[in-house]
């Protein structure tokens, strides 16, 4: 058996994922979202890598997540909008010269989300919020 199957198998409790900081949330959260955005972006098109590369950037920056949760605090049951707001709180975060504070601390607080819906193995919810995440976005490549 791998460590991967043994993975899928041994989802933690909720009480067990809130034992992570929210910035060790964020760095499985981070992966979690990148992946997602790949996914969609190869899905909806077939298209250059570097095109795909450029696309994907757009979606993942600190700018995108920082409006993405601007969507998703308004969907969040009790539970996710605590560990989004934990997320966002959370200090040691250096900050990117390419976004603001409150950007950064924002798309730190979505990743933290993501990174706890995987742990609990909430793929299900996780999609969702992706789905309301990339509505009506334009992807545009250039």
């Amino acid at each position: 058996m791998t460590l991967l199957s043994n993975m899928e198998k041994e989802k933690l409790t909720e009480r067990e994922a809130n034992n992570y900081s929210p910035l060790s949330l964020a760095f499985l959260g981070d992966s979690v979202y990148d992946t997602l955005v790949r996914e969609y972006l190869l899905r909806i098109a077939n298209m250059p890598v570097a095109k795909l590369h450029s696309a994907k950037v757009k979606l993942v920056c600190a700018e995108f997540q920082s409006e993405a949760y601007g969507r998703l605090e308004e969907v969040l049951d009790e539970k996710e909008l605590s560990v989004l707001k934990r997320g966002r709180n959370a200090t040691g975060n250096t900050v990117p010269k390419h976004a603001d504070a409150v950007e950064y601390r924002r798309a730190t607080a979505v990743e933290s989300l993501f990174g706890y819906l995987f742990l609990i193995g909430r793929t299900d919810r996780i999609y969702e919020l992706f789905d309301i995440i990339i509505a009506d976005t334009d992807v545009s490549v250039e």
